[in-house]
């Protein structure tokens, strides 16, 4: 599994971040998010899907668990999951992940709650880490990708 650091210094850069994990996504791919609380996770799931063309408001799914974003706006179909309330990754099958995800992309935050996806082979995994100055805005994110990834790691 290949991996890359970033220093991501400013939401300017996170939205750069983003907008290069966009332009490389496919249907079937998950983003998967990981990180403490306030580490920007949603930020950063914010902006790939402003960068994939929606143009509305991008509410956290910690209480719903999914949304989902499809045509005509987005170039692709996104599922947009938190996992954090979950006990057990067996309540997917009661959420129906499974059809939510089919013929569209996945972004998970914190997805070793609902088991962890690194074992699929779409699966970039982005672990988000915060500096130890709460003023400091700097985040560094270190993405690992799945073999699908090759080549198109952000």
């Amino acid at each position: 599994m290949s991996e890359k650091r970033r220093t991501l210094p400013d939401l300017a850069a996170m939205a750069g971040f983003g907008s290069r994990i966009a332009a490389n996504l496919r249907a079937g791919d998950v983003v998967a998010l990981s990180g403490g609380l306030g580490a920007g996770k949603t930020t950063l799931a914010r902006e790939i899907l402003f960068a994939l063309g929606h143009k509305g408001d991008v509410p956290s799914p910690t209480f719903t668990i999914i949304e989902t974003y499809d045509a005509p706006d987005m170039r692709i179909p996104v599922v947009h999951a938190d996992f954090y309330r979950l006990d057990d990754p067996s309540e997917l099958a009661e959420i129906g992940l499974d059809d939510y995800r089919e013929g569209a992309a996945l972004i998970a935050e914190w997805p070793d709650q609902a088991g962890g996806f690194a074992h699929e082979a779409g699966c970039l995994e982005i672990e988000i880490k915060r500096g130890e100055d709460p003023e400091d805005q700097t985040r560094i994110a270190i993405a690992r990708g799945g073999a699908d990834w090759v080549g198109r790691l952000p």
